[in-house]
């Protein structure tokens, strides 16, 4: 095949797998996205799902969320990890919102990566998801899956970022990303990989990969 018909077959074969594509966090609006998104950095997305409606519970907007302490914000979120950090991003960037952008969570890429605790793929999340601009957030299914498919030499997520944006069309980047994320969690996993069942590694897949997996 050549690298066109690769990504054709890959563009199709998840199409068919997925034509309805959910969101794997909770969320029901912008702002309750990006909270959700910021706790999944290291993270489940399971397990953010069970935090999140304690959190939102206390506060589900940047009003309510600045009346709690950082402290109590950490107690609730604790269980995702890393949240001493999370705690003070979630904090801070409610106070900007509401100093900075009317309280409303901005449709901008620039000043979402400006805002305490939220990097570029969380803003990538963000803009794809709940407002619908083109974008393509790497996370680890993701870069480890180009990289299998040999799309992406793997170095770094920036590179299999723009690799990934080099190849796939603009106008399904926000479908894409979800479909690569879910068949990377039920076919081709880092661990207990099965390749019989991953029909885009077994047909299209790296050949050091392939080989690598026929050495286990």
């Amino acid at each position: 095949m050549t690298k066109k018909e690769k990504v054709a077959f890959t563009m199709k074969t998840l199409q068919d797998l997925y034509p309805e594509i959910p969101i794997p966090l909770d969320h029901k609006d912008p702002y309750t996205l990006l909270i959700a998104v910021l706790l999944s950095a290291q993270s489940t997305d399971v397990r953010v799902n069970k935090i999140t409606p304690l959190l939102f519970e206390r506060a589900d907007t940047p009003q309510e969320m600045i009346k709690l302490t950082v402290d109590e914000i950490r107690e609730i979120i604790k269980p995702v990890g890393l949240s001493p950090m999370k705690s003070k991003g979630i904090h801070g960037l409610s106070h900007i919102l509401l100093d900075k952008h009317d309280g409303k969570v901005p449709q901008d890429f620039e000043a979402l990566e400006a805002l305490p605790a939220v990097g570029h793929k969380t803003a990538g999340v963000v803009m794809a998801q709940a407002f619908g601009v083109p974008a393509f957030p790497v996370d680890t299914h993701i870069h480890r899956l180009l990289f299998r498919w040999g799309f992406s030499k793997g170095t770094n997520v920036v590179q299999t970022e723009r690799d990934a944006k080099r190849l796939f069309p603009r106008e399904c980047w926000n479908d894409l990303h979800l479909q690569i994320i879910w068949y990377g969690r039920e076919y081709s996993p880092a661990r207990g990989w099965k390749i019989e069942e991953d029909i885009i590694t077994r047909t299209i897949g790296r050949k050091s990969v392939l080989k690598a997996f026929e050495k286990k």
